[in-house]
């Protein structure tokens, strides 16, 4: 995705990518966004950086994002309620910190994370 323009300012496909990542990663049930094994590694070569690994997004035509992101959820938890928290999540975060709508939040459970 190219730089997001709102009422003349242009923002940086990453920031919004980290918007996502950092609302995903709040949702209880979630354990990484992306893959877990570089996702860790990158945030601590990052500095604390949130991964953006994992994550897709695309304007639609009526300027709306379409969001694609991938999870490691924790065990436990009821995946269509946990990817419903994750829609709703990623879209009220969005739509407050960039004042952009959301048209869908595509979740895709890449793996589960078990406690032992």
């Amino acid at each position: 995705m190219t730089d997001l323009n709102i009422d003349g300012m242009a923002i940086a496909p990453g920031v919004v990518e980290t918007i996502i990542s950092l609302a995903a990663r709040d949702v209880d049930g979630v354990a990484s966004v992306g893959d877990p094994t570089t996702s860790g590694i990158m945030t601590f070569i990052g500095g604390g950086k949130p991964s953006t690994q994992g994550i897709e997004v695309e304007k639609d035509e009526n300027d709306a994002l379409h969001i694609t992101i991938s999870l490691h959820v924790k065990s436990g938890y009821v995946l269509p309620d946990l990817a419903a928290n994750v829609r709703q999540a990623i879209a009220d975060a969005v739509n407050t910190q960039v004042g952009v709508q959301v048209s869908a939040v595509d979740v895709f459970i890449d793996g589960i994370q078990f406690e032992y």
